[in-house]
């Protein structure tokens, strides 16, 4: 495991960085050794408990969270939705016993971008935690849940066609971390243009405010141009 000087999110050659949640230790430890057999995978910290998750997020600036959903005090759910708040570029996978629809459905509209069954073989999670670092869902094979239940693709795809080519890049570039000053420097706009262009995109959404905004973009892997 490495400490806190590495809080750096993920290039071509840094490891993807991992939070861990689970009530079992035994579990954590498993998992653990799963993922840090890859080397482009790295365990930075554990948590117990919901509570425990969020603090050892806020603490650990992780890239990806392996989630499970059963915990003591805040549920997976819970603890993803207050993640999210805090960082919402960071990726969680859940991972349960339970994958019902209603189940499923719930840890999307928390914000989940995986959705691990725990009696996956290893390499299906480490499968899963590549898939959802590239910026797509992931699905265990056997979760069958029903195009209501999820969060529409298509429904993206048709706000996004009504986007002009400034707004999309100013969402792309937003969700991917740029801040309002890199953006401008990029698309060669002031500032004050770009935040023009962020309101209206959370106007159009919605949303009222910017985490809300990148959120949004990272569920629905929003296409490219």
């Amino acid at each position: 495991m490495t400490g806190l000087s590495n809080l750096h999110r993920p290039s071509d050659h840094a490891p993807v960085r991992i939070v861990l949640v689970d009530d079992h230790s035994i579990v954590r430890e498993c998992i653990g050794a799963v993922l840090e057999a890859q080397k482009d995978l790295i365990v930075v910290g554990f948590a117990a408990t919901g509570d425990q998750a969020i603090a050892v997020t806020e603490a650990l600036k992780p890239d990806l969270v392996v989630m499970d959903l059963v915990l003591p005090g805040l549920n997976g759910n819970d603890a993803t939705q207050r993640i999210l708040a805090l960082d919402p570029r960071i990726r969680v996978i859940m991972l349960s016993t339970s994958y019902t629809s209603e189940h499923v459905a719930s840890a999307l509209r928390a914000g989940a971008l995986g959705y691990v069954a725990k009696d996956a073989a290893g390499s299906e999670l480490v499968r899963a935690v590549r898939t959802v670092m590239a910026g797509n869902r992931y699905l265990s094979p056997q979760i069958n849940i029903s195009c209501g239940d999820a969060p529409q693709d298509s429904t993206a795809r048709r706000f996004w066609e009504r986007l002009s080519v400034r707004e999309r890049e100013v969402l792309r570039q937003t969700a991917g971390g740029a801040s309002t000053a890199a953006i401008a420097a990029q698309l060669s706009l002031s500032p004050n243009t770009v935040d023009t262009y962020r309101s209206r995109l959370m106007h159009k959404l919605g949303f009222s405010n910017r985490s809300m905004l990148i959120r949004f973009a990272l569920q629905q892997h929003l296409p490219p141009g």
